[in-house]
């Protein structure tokens, strides 16, 4: 095979991929910086409120309703209030917040109080921990929203 039939054989990069990738790639990253910031927080949280065996967690509990209040009124400011960078959403709302917020670590708590044989506990947990955050979204969106609202007036 000669030079210019080898080449012609070799696969070449999809001109298309490569700016869609550069376009993206700020994207992930303040995503992936927002998620770092989060965790740290997070794990703080968890440092400063540490859980018993067979106790309520606390920690998680607090980290997601807190993190739900701010996605709250975070999401209406910068749909409804504030013009805001093209970045700011993937940085705090996906990367921060969801770093800082934990479902995973909900479920697990769960299973670790019926496995502690607290399965009471785990109910209530259950269910405290989805009706504070459900409560923390709507309260935060519907007070920034009205604070939004007298501001413009």
């Amino acid at each position: 095979m000669t030079a210019p039939e080898a080449e012609s054989l070799r696969v070449q990069p999809s001109p298309q991929r490569r700016p869609e990738w550069r376009a993206q790639a700020p994207v992930v990253a303040v995503v992936a910086a927002g998620g770092a910031i989060g965790a740290v927080a997070r794990y703080a949280l968890a440092l400063a409120l540490p859980t018993a065996a067979g106790g309520f967690p606390w920690a998680t509990f607090w980290t997601n309703v807190i993190g739900c209040a701010v996605i709250g009124a975070f999401l209406v400011l910068i749909t409804e209030g504030l013009p805001a960078h093209r970045l700011v959403r993937p940085f705090f709302g996906t990367g921060v917040l969801g770093g800082f917020t934990t479902f995973s670590t909900y479920a697990v708590d769960i299973q670790k109080l019926v496995d502690h044989g607290r399965p009471a506990v785990g109910l209530a947990y259950l269910a405290a921990t989805l009706g504070a955050a459900l409560a923390a979204v709507w309260c935060a969106a519907t007070a920034t929203r009205r604070v939004l609202t007298r501001r413009q007036r």
